[in-house]
């Protein structure tokens, strides 16, 4: 298990269900769920507040975001659908088809990496959203299923898994789990805070200050924590 420490606290809006979060070039970005509030937003971190919005047609359930060379990628979950973005103004340029449903995706720089909620992790190539490989995710032998909201630290792809407190962390060569960390004393306090909350989900890294940001859906508080080496 990897330990870590909070080092600082921010409030969330309740009414979000985090589905996507990442910082890019210092500003945060969130894509959340449910049909008819699935929307795409820019948010201020020490408010919470929401600074720029786009909502999404009410048949379409949001699910993860990455941005890539200022280009939003947001998936959306049944309807199996990708819109891609302009970052300034989010304004829809594109559209892809995904066979399968979409969960949770990040970039390793190059290619975008998806989850669908099973144990895979499927790597696309962002232009055409062409299917380069999949991996499948394994701890001790045993396919980790579930995988949602992901985020790529330092070489390695974390992992938000659906209905438990875990962030997996798993090498994308082998798609080996290779380290947890138990969100379950967050999951303790938000609920205790708003009783609504639903599971932990919500991972962001800013390259630029190494720092790391969670959150859950429909939680009152983002925190950032900081891992334990």
């Amino acid at each position: 298990m990897i330990n870590y420490a909070v080092k600082k606290t921010y409030p969330h809006d309740t009414g979000s269900y985090t589905q996507g979060l990442i910082i890019y070039k210092g500003n945060m970005y969130e894509g959340t769920g449910l049909n008819g509030s699935s929307r795409l937003m820019m948010v201020d971190l020490n408010s919470g507040k929401a600074q720029k919005t786009h909502a999404l047609d009410k048949e379409f359930f949001g699910e993860g975001i990455v941005i890539l060379n200022d280009t939003i990628y947001q998936l959306t979950w049944q309807n199996k659908v990708v819109f891609v973005y302009t970052l300034h103004d989010f304004k829809k340029v594109k559209e892809f088809k995904l066979d399968t449903e979409g969960w949770g995706i990040t970039t390793d720089g190059s290619n975008l990496l998806v989850s669908d909620g099973t144990n895979n992790i499927y790597f696309y190539e962002p232009a055409t959203f062409r299917l380069l490989k999949t991996v499948p995710v394994q701890e001790d032998g045993y396919a980790t299923q579930y995988l949602n909201e992901l985020e790529y630290i330092d070489g390695f792809v974390y992992a938000n898994q659906y209905t438990s407190p875990y962030i997996l962390k798993i090498d994308p060569k082998d798609g080996n789990v290779v380290g947890k960390i138990d969100l379950i004393e967050l999951w303790k306090r938000a609920k205790t805070i708003h009783p609504d909350v639903d599971v932990p989900n919500g991972i962001a890294y800013d390259e630029a200050t190494k720092k790391i940001y969670v959150t859950g859906k429909l939680w009152p508080e983002l925190y950032e924590i900081e891992l334990s080496k």
